[in-house]
């Protein structure tokens, strides 16, 4: 019985503990659940981040990896077309040296021959000393003509002269201004003076009258008084008939010819413009035809 009551009090005080411990963690359940979400969520929150950081480590390794791969691949093509280039430079600058290798043998066996070129050179000299001496040829023609014209001009302005100065000819009663007896021998104006004859002056003689009479005003080229006088001696007398014109016939050479005749025959003279018209083979061709003959 002792037993049984000490059995039946234990389990009165078992209830009330477990009442008392059931009514305690009816107070702390929300904290120690509240608790319990906060460790859960922190240990969760390690966990997905040190998945990250795991996949964010393969993930550079996987993306070393790969870039790697596509800079070597890249470099190797990068190297690849290089060594192409290099490789056709090497080719088209030894493709250069055989072509121009090959165009000098060409040019100088086929297209300017050596020896050609000589005799060629040898021909234009040749030619250039025939011109040459032509022009010297026309040079000293040039240089006749305008010595001629030069004296003509000369002897012109001195039968001028000696037709303004004839009344200083000498006399038997006075010798002139150019014959001084203390000359051994006449001056060439005195010689000049006694072979043209005295004109009259323009102001004396009537223009209009001399015109109608046929005779040459002061003026005019053909007047002994001006430049353009001949060296012909005219009479004394102031009345003289019309001259008629000439007769149509071919003209005579006189002592000096004009100087465009002269230049038209030299030009125009097939004789002389034979070396100029020829080329400079024509020592080359002129052989060979002897040879043929």
């Amino acid at each position: 019985m002792a037993q049984l009551l000490k059995i039946q009090s234990e389990v009165e005080e078992f209830k009330k503990e477990y009442f008392y411990r059931n009514s305690q963690a009816e107070e702390t359940r929300q904290k120690e659940n509240h608790a319990a979400t906060q460790i859960q969520s922190w240990f969760r929150a390690c966990k997905v981040r040190a998945y990250l950081s795991h996949l964010h480590k393969k993930a550079i390794i996987i993306q070393k990896i790969w870039r790697g791969f596509t800079a070597r691949a890249r470099v190797r093509q990068m190297v690849k077309e290089a060594y192409f280039i290099m490789k056709m430079n090497f080719y088209n600058e030894m493709a250069v040296r055989i072509q121009r290798q090959w165009r000098g043998f060409f040019v100088k066996k086929y297209i300017h021959n050596f020896y050609a070129r000589k005799r060629y050179m040898e021909g234009l000299a040749v030619k250039n000393e025939l011109v040459r001496r032509e022009l010297d040829e026309l040079e000293e023609l040039k240089k006749r003509e305008r010595d001629c014209l030069e004296m003509v001009r000369e002897q012109t302005a001195k039968v001028y002269q000696a037709h303004r100065l004839h009344h200083l000819l000498s006399t038997k009663q006075c010798p002139g201004v150019f014959n001084s007896p203390f000359r051994p021998a006449p001056h060439e104006m005195e010689l000049l003076l006694r072979q043209v004859k005295y004109q009259v002056p323009p102001r004396l003689a009537s223009r209009g009258r001399a015109c109608l009479m046929g005779i040459p005003g002061p003026t005019d080229p053909s007047f002994p008084g001006t430049f353009g006088s001949p060296w012909i001696k005219t009479s004394r007398t102031c009345y003289s008939k019309p001259k008629l014109p000439p007769i149509a016939s071919k003209k005579q050479q006189g002592l000096l010819r004009e100087p465009g005749e002269v230049w038209e025959q030299r030009v125009h003279c097939p004789d002389l413009m034979l070396c100029l018209q020829t080329s400079y083979t024509h020592l080359e061709e002129a052989t060979n035809q002897l040879q043929q003959q």
